[in-house]
């Protein structure tokens, strides 16, 4: 049940993404912002990706915002809202099935190399002892910079593939 709540707890509450929300009583929507706040700093931090983080205070002020702007409205305003997750969980399922269609090979090389990466680390914890130091560093950092370098080129793909789909928009409309 979406009722008023204390303007002062909803203040503090929304300090933490997501928080305020669920105290207010829109709990997919704060769950939605708490989940992506927190996997957020998970991804950055698990695949050393210090500048992923310049994303999270986005994410904290939409978040805080919504919350304050939600608990500002009266009642009846408050009673049409709707509470619903950021992320559809059908539209994921859609474009999951879309993704594995369509880009079955691109997919198919990029868990590839996830797996890679991953028994990579795996098997480098067991072998350090037995190779020498310089080896096993050389191999520690061409292995770390993997998953940078996968997200850094997943990024660029999908801004070029962004830029193109505005160009064909603007080819349609001329």
């Amino acid at each position: 049940m979406i009722r008023k709540k204390s303007k002062f707890l909803t203040f503090v509450f929304s300090m933490l993404p997501g928080a305020g929300h669920m105290y207010m009583g829109f709990m997919k929507i704060g769950v939605s912002f708490m989940s992506v706040f927190f996997f957020l700093i998970f991804l950055s931090t698990w695949l050393d990706i210090g500048p992923l983080l310049f994303i999270a205070p986005l994410i904290w002020f939409y978040s805080f915002f919504d919350c304050t702007n939600r608990a500002s409205l009266d009642d009846d305003k408050l009673l049409l809202l709707e509470d619903k997750y950021l992320f559809s969980i059908d539209k994921l399922v859609k474009l999951d099935k879309e993704v594995f269609e369509k880009r079955r090979l691109a997919t198919g090389v990029l868990l590839l190399f996830f797996g890679i990466y991953l028994l990579s680390e795996n098997i480098m914890n067991v072998i350090h002892r037995y190779i020498p130091y310089e080896i096993y560093e050389v191999i520690y950092y061409c292995t770390r910079q993997v998953p940078q370098l996968i997200i850094g080129i997943a990024i660029v793909v999908i801004g070029v593939k962004l830029i193109q789909g505005k160009k064909k928009e603007y080819e349609i409309d001329d």
